[in-house]
This record gives C-alpha cells, structure tokens and sequence, in this order.
C-alpha cells in the first residue's frame, strides 16, 4: 500500500501544514532535480565524446541512453519518497544498528583506492557539509518539526526534509535509471550541485512556512553578542591587580566566533538581518550627523525649494544607467551622482530643485558604504571599476527598497559584497581568478542591461555567480583536504620517529655505546624502526623482531655477545627499506653486528661511513634552518597561545606583510596539537605556509597576525559595520545604545 499523507492517519492540522511544505519542495526540488538531470546527460554525453578507447565510450553512451529513457520515472519516485517520509513523522526513529568497531592501530591504517569508496560514504559527507552549512535554520526546522511529530525537538540526521534524508531519497529513487554504481556517484555528485546547492534557501522557506503557520511563530536564535576582548589587555591587567580584587573579578566574556567560510560562503549563524536597525533609524543617527557638522559651519537657512519625485528621481537615474552601459565617462562617485540628479531636476523644472530628505538619506548611507568598500578594494582591481558600474543600479535599488542596508541576504548586497571581495586588498598578487572575474563581468553586465526597478533581476545575475563561487569553494575544500592529510602523515612519521628514539633509549638503558656504534644506531637504525613503526604498529609481530635484533645489536656491541645468526642479514634488509643499498648497507650491518673487538678496526673505513651517513638525507627529513631557541613566552604570548589552540580548523587569520599595514588573509586549515605545527591555506586551498603553534602566538601578541572574527568575514559586513560606527559617534547616547544592542 502506498504510504502517503492521506493515509498516515495524522491530526488534520499537522496534515495540513505537512501538505503545504510538500507542495513548497515539491515545486522547488521538481525544478532543480530537472536541471540536475539536464546537467547529467551533458556530462555523460561530454565523457563519450572525450573517452580514451571505443570501449569507454560505449559504457558512456549506454548509461546516457539508460538515464534517457527512464529519466522520466526518478522525479515522480523522489517526490513519493519525500512524501513517505513526511507521512512518517510520527512514527518514531529506528537508529541503525552499528557494529563494533576494533581499535584502529597503525597495522590498520591504509591509503584507499577510489573503487572503494561506497555510495554510502559519498552521501554521508555530501550531507554532514550542507548540514555544517545550516546548522542554525536546521536546528530551529528540527524544533518546529518537534512540534509535529508530537516529540522532542528532531535531530538534523532524522528530519525528514534534512540533507541526510534527501541524500538518501535521490538514492532510492536513482534504482530507475539503471546505471551502474560509477555513474550513480557522479548523478550524486550533480545532486549536490543543482538540488542541495539551494537547500540553505530552501530551508529558510520552511521556516518560514511554518512560522505562517503557527509552528513557533517567535521562535528564534539570538546569540550572546559580546564585545571581543583583547586577551593580553586582560591578561595583563589580571596580574597587574590586587589578588583580593582577582578572585572578585567575573571571568572575560568569549571571544566573538572566528570567520570560516571560504568565498561566497556564509557561517553557519551568519546571515541574519541587522536587528533594530531600521531605515527611520539610520535616518535619525545621519541627521544627528548633519547637526553636529552643521554647528562647526556658518548657519545659513537653506531656501525653500520644490523637490523632486521619486518617479523624476528613478527616470533620470534610468538616464544614467544607460550611459553606463557603454564605457563612456561618467560620475565616479555618490556625491556627483547627486549633483547629476539635481542638474536633470533643473533641467526639468526650470527651477532649483532639492531631493526629497529620505533620497537624500539613501545616497549618504550608500556613499558612506562605498567609501568603506573602498579601503579594503584596490584601486588596480577590474572590481573597482566593476564597482563605480554598480553604482547607479544599487542607488535605484535602495531608493526603492531600504530593506537594502539591513538584509544580508538582499540580492544586490550579495553581488556587491561578490564584486568587491574578488579586489580586496587581503588577497595575495598569485590570487587574482580570471573566470572569476568574467563570471562577475557577466553579472554586472546583466544588471545595467536588465535593471528596470525589477529586483529579480540583481537575483538573475548573482544566481550563476553564487553557484560558480560555491563550485570554487568544494574545489577548496578538496584541494585543503589534500593537503591535510598529507601534513597529518608527516605528524605520524614524527610521533612514530619520537616513539623509535624513546624505545631506542630504553633499550641502551645504562650502557655505554662506542661513539661509532651509538651514531649508525641514531640515525640509519632509527629510521628502520621508525619506519617498521609506522608501517606494522605496536602490536605487530615485526616491531616486536626489531626490538629483538636491535637488543642484539646493543649485546653484541657492549657486552661483547656474539650476534644472533641471520641477524646481519636481518639487518641490511631493514636498511633496504629506508634508502641504504649494497655495499653501504652491508658495511653498515657489519659495523652493528660486530663484537666490541671487531668494531675498532679499519678506522678509515669507518671514516668514510660516518661521511656518507652525514651527507645522506634521512626518513622524513626536510631541510631546516638552524634557529636560535626563542626565549619563553610571556604573559601576553601564553595568551594568545592558549587562544590560538582552541580555534577551530578553518579560522581565518590576517596577516601584516609590511610597515605600510597591508594584511592577506591565510586559512588554518589545521594544526597539530602533538608537534605544534600549522598549516596555512589560500583562498584557493592551496597550501601557502607552515609554521608552529609557538610562531603564530608570538605573531599575534605583536599584532602582526589577527582573528578575522565572523562580523568581519563578508567585505560587505565589515564595510557596513565600519559605517554604523561612524555613525554611532554623532549620535546621542541613548540612539548609541539603541543601535548597539
């Protein structure tokens, strides 16, 4: 029997409110799912014109023409599916069972081939990344979906509407295409593309549905908002007080959440409108501005004058944009925008004319943006012409719409927080993207062309842009995650290393080694354990032989105990593994087998030995600098160090590169807790430094690296924030709390 919401024998109103969020994803996820399937056929048509042999191209061309004809059937079956889930929100949650896990030793460690990875792993992390990237609308959908279902608030792995289930919908319903398990990795791949690349839309829209409905209609996250705090101020001043008065002092608030989104990405919590900012507001702090600014002036009363309309305002602007389709000069700034508009007034009126006091407001609030847009875009940049392009459209825009400088998620301030990061002065020289750049091109283009007071039109223009920057930002995402596990295989060579010397030592214990004897044993014979370490684990029955042959060695060459028979053998085959050959390695062997006796002759022999084995690089060894040893941290440094270790991986820093204060920004994409080591990524992924935990805290006690915190993220934000306080300063103190809460 089919299971549908007509049969779940649900409370009517809970059966009402499930149907309406059907039809919302239905229509929504039937569009994308159809461009999913656009897009896969162009792929596999793409990898038959591009394969390598006949045969290839032949498996290429059946699977297009298997998704080709039963294509029609995998929409029809995703909705059913979608539906059976919802019409099972009552029912509870049957948690699959796990098996027993053994303890993961260094014996069970192994690079996999990517024929081994399974469809089920391919969708768990598909669906824990957009999960990541909305986990607050996720977290209050799963409260309202609580509701629902009668229960608890519902956990983002078991919502019937999260990225798990969906994953694991298109899974089911991918069986009647009847593709093989290759293309069906590549057809999730798509999926997460067109379908999950709009989910953070698509779950703000069920949100929002179900506030309509009366589902938590105030429900609602308001983080703790905290003013950041300066940990070597407050270290510092906690010393320099009283102890009676410190144990009285209340712990420092938290730091505000660090930036770690990539380009075009948004923070997990970010997003949200500028609470109690209103344009009446903003009007208020600008004419507390003027006020202030007009008391240092001469007081003259302005002349009363006719103003101009908002309809004069919008058609002489629509004048101005169509000039700025060609690359004619033009104004380059808000302020001679205005003097345009005025001039066309004049023109028009036969008359001086002024602008209305809200217009006028709108173009001081966005001349003040661009002023602040234009300290961290550089002025070479193709954005900051790009930027002088928007200008006009913007300026219609939040004449028409004033919701534009309080909604994050506006349209044109996502274009234009797009256009001006691609010029920000934090990026390094080798950072700068050509298609990126036509990408943006082709949106600006779009809206000067397109613009007639239509708002869609900046949501046209920015949608391709978005998914080209989302398509950028999983191309990071590999590219860091490449790089991460190669810098965790070097901390493993490095914890195995330290374990190898440490056993080393525990085995010479009290005994005297000949100089010679105790250097072939630190360093060639150091390496074989290391290695065989590294490879078998502790457990294994091949670190436990070298141990053996390694307390054999220290017998024979201190005690004077004839070595173990094979065990030179044993010895030069261990050194085959990490690099020696032929005659060196057996010279070597020789020299560790060989009684106290034996091994003091044919000095020069041995010489030359000790010279190969200086000059020959060892197992993981990289070339090092000889630095001086730093002196401890102070007080200041330990902060920032205690700081710095508890940063989530992907923290954004800044970096000062010179006296003049320019700043490029790196991402730490991991560090080691063992070794101390960072690993700093681009905006790319790519991995453009290395440094330690002890560098970056003495770095960042002088100001010369700093958090990028998530209200500094966004250019946009940043810029906005920038105007804000300025504004703050004219006005009066009860205003200033106002719009700081």
């Amino acid at each position: 029997m089919r299971s549908t919401l007509e049969s779940a024998r649900l409370p009517p109103r809970v059966q009402h409110i499930l149907e309406r969020v059907l039809t919302l994803m239905s229509d929504d996820l039937a569009r994308r799912l159809e461009r999913m399937l656009a897009d896969y056929e162009e792929q596999l048509f793409r990898h038959a014109e591009q394969a390598r042999n006949p045969t290839q191209q032949t498996v290429h061309f059946e699977t297009l023409r298997s998704v080709r004809v039963n294509r029609s059937d995998l929409i029809p079956r995703f909705l059913h599916e979608l539906e059976r889930s919802l019409s099972g929100i009552r029912r509870p949650a049957v948690k699959a069972a796990e098996a027993p896990h053994p303890v993961a030793g260094f014996g069970h460690l192994r690079l996999v081939e990517d024929e081994v990875v399974t469809e089920a792993g391919a969708l768990r992390a598909m669906s824990v990344r957009h999960e990541a990237r909305c986990s607050l609308p996720l977290l209050l959908l799963g409260q309202r979906f609580g509701v629902l279902a009668g229960s608890p608030a519902i956990e983002a792995e078991y919502l019937p509407v999260g990225p798990q289930q969906l994953s694991r919908i298109v899974a089911e319903a991918s069986h009647v295409l009847q593709i093989s398990q290759e293309a069906r990795l590549e057809l999730f791949h798509s999926f997460d593309t067109h379908v999950l690349g709009g989910y953070a839309h698509l779950v703000e829209a069920l949100n929002g549905l179900l506030a309509q409905e009366g589902v938590l209609p105030n429900l609602s996250y308001v983080p703790l908002r905290t003013r950041p705090v300066n940990p070597v101020a407050a270290a510092a001043s906690a010393q320099r007080a009283p102890a009676g008065q410190r144990a009285a002092t209340p712990p420092a608030p938290a730091l505000q959440r660090p930036h770690t989104g990539w380009l075009g990405d948004e923070d997990a919590g970010d997003g949200k409108d500028e609470d109690g900012v209103t344009f009446p507001l903003l009007q208020e702090l600008l004419a507390g501005r003027s006020d202030l600014i007009g008391k240092l002036r001469p007081e003259v009363s302005p002349p009363l004058r006719q103003q101009m309309s908002p309809t004069d305002v919008q058609a002489a602007l629509e004048a101005q944009q169509s000039l700025s389709r060609t690359p004619r000069p033009g104004p380059t700034g808000l302020s001679d925008l205005r003097q345009t508009l005025l001039a066309h007034g004049r023109r028009k009126y036969g008359e001086a004319i002024t602008l209305s006091q809200e217009d006028s407001d709108a173009i001081e609030l966005l001349g003040m943006l661009y002023a602040e847009l234009a300290r961290d875009v550089r002025r070479e940049s193709s954005s900051s012409s790009l930027l002088e392009r928007l200008q006009v459209p913007l300026l219609r825009v939040a004449l028409q719409d004033h919701g534009f400088f309080a909604r994050t998620h506006h349209p044109a301030r996502q274009l234009l927080n797009a256009v001006a990061e691609s010029g920000a002065s934090w990026l390094a020289d080798d950072e700068r993207d050509p298609v990126l750049e036509d990408h943006l091109k082709r949106a600006v283009d779009h809206v000067v062309e397109h613009y007639r007071g239509d708002p869609s039109v900046f949501a046209a223009a920015n949608q391709p842009l978005q998914d080209h920057l989302h398509a950028m930002a999983r191309k990071a995402e590999v590219s860091e995650r490449r790089h991460i596990e190669a810098a965790r295989g070097k901390e493993k060579l490095e914890v195995s290393k330290r374990r190898a010397k440490e056993v080393l030592n525990q085995l010479i214990g009290p005994r005297v080694l000949p100089r010679f004897t105790h250097a072939l044993l630190d360093q060639a014979w150091t390496d074989v354990l290391t290695l065989t370490l590294l490879r078998n684990g502790e457990d294994s029955e091949a670190w436990q032989r070298q141990q053996e042959d390694t307390r054999s060695i220290i017998a024979a060459t201190c005690d004077g105990v004839a070595a173990p028979k094979g065990l030179e053998q044993r010895v030069m085959q261990g050194l085959g593994l990490v690099g020696y050959h032929g005659e060196e390695a057996a010279l070597i062997a020789g020299r560790l087998c060989a009684s106290g006796a034996q091994s003091s002759e044919d000095p020069g022999s041995r010489t030359e030995l000790a010279m190969k084995l200086k000059a020959r690089a060892r197992l993981g060894e990289q070339a090092q600098n000889d630095k001086a040893p730093l002196p401890p941290r102070d007080e200041a440094e330990e902060a920032c160090f205690q700081q710095v270790s508890q940063l989530p991986f992907g923290t954004w820093f800044e970096f000062v590169t010179n006296q003049q204060g320019d700043v490029v920004r790196r991402r730490l994409a991991w560090f080691s807790s063992i070794t101390g080591h960072v690993l700093f990524v681009n905006q790319r992924g790519q991995r453009v430094d290395e440094q330690t935990l002890d560098s970056l805290a003495r770095m960042m006690a002088k100001n010369q690296a700093r958090v990028v915190t998530a209200t500094r993220g966004r250019l946009i934000d940043r810029a906005w924030q920038a105007t804000l306080s300025a504004l703050r300063n004219f006005a009066h103190p009860a205003r200033n709390a106002e719009v700081s809460k």
